[in-house]
């Protein structure tokens, strides 16, 4: 992005909204550093003075960026934390040793894939048996995160399947990567903000 003389590569927080009727929107675009918990504090305070009302935000499906967990929280106390298990799941392998991934893996997907919470609480603490001595950094990774993991089974189960992971989000930001990957410089915020927005109205999101 071009900002006065000079050019520099500028993240742009974006937030997609899922309304009770399953449409997709984007509710908001911004450009700010996505590690900083100030900049997710000003996102979500100008999204609310956009006439977000914040009693009615039910979920927000996340992955574990630094601060972002615990500014959503304050600024939306009501609802409820899913964490991407696709994003928990590759926090935990990085930390097991090659030989010891596939069965590392197979044991997550027990957790995070059955039919009923109270099965996945069985499933973790067998984990946690298992693997405690062996790979405890695995298993503390696992820990940090396994509640907000298994928040998706507050949900009616025919929405279980989209709220486990990012892939909306993922899916979105990859259409914006391969729409602007023949642009080598954006003319500036204002610009970036309308080329975002024209892709995010052009793609099929529902």
């Amino acid at each position: 992005m071009r900002t006065g003389r000079a050019i520099e590569n500028i993240p742009v927080l974006v937030a997609i909204g899922v309304t009770e009727e399953g449409i997709k929107i984007i509710v908001g675009l911004q450009s700010g550093d996505n590690e900083s918990a100030t900049n997710w504090r000003e996102f979500f305070r100008d999204l609310k003075m956009m006439a977000l009302n914040r009693s009615l935000v039910q979920l927000r499906i996340m992955d574990g960026l630094s601060g972002l967990e615990m500014v959503f929280r304050e600024k939306f106390p009501n609802a409820k934390v899913q964490r991407c298990q696709v994003n928990v799941a590759r926090n935990v392998l990085a930390k097991v040793p090659h030989k010891l991934k596939k069965t590392a893996a197979d044991d997550l997907s027990s957790i995070f894939y059955p039919s009923s919470k109270e099965k996945a609480r069985v499933f973790y603490k067998e984990f946690h048996e298992k693997w405690g001595k062996v790979i405890p950094s695995a298993v503390k990774s696992l820990s940090q995160a396994i509640d907000s993991c298994l928040t998706f089974f507050s949900f009616p189960e025919e929405e279980w399947i989209s709220l486990r992971t990012t892939k909306v989000i993922e899916r979105l930001n990859k259409e914006y990567t391969r729409r602007i990957k023949s642009m080598e410089i954006v003319a500036g915020e204002q610009a970036c903000y309308r080329l975002l927005a024209f892709i995010s109205l052009k793609m099929e999101m529902n």
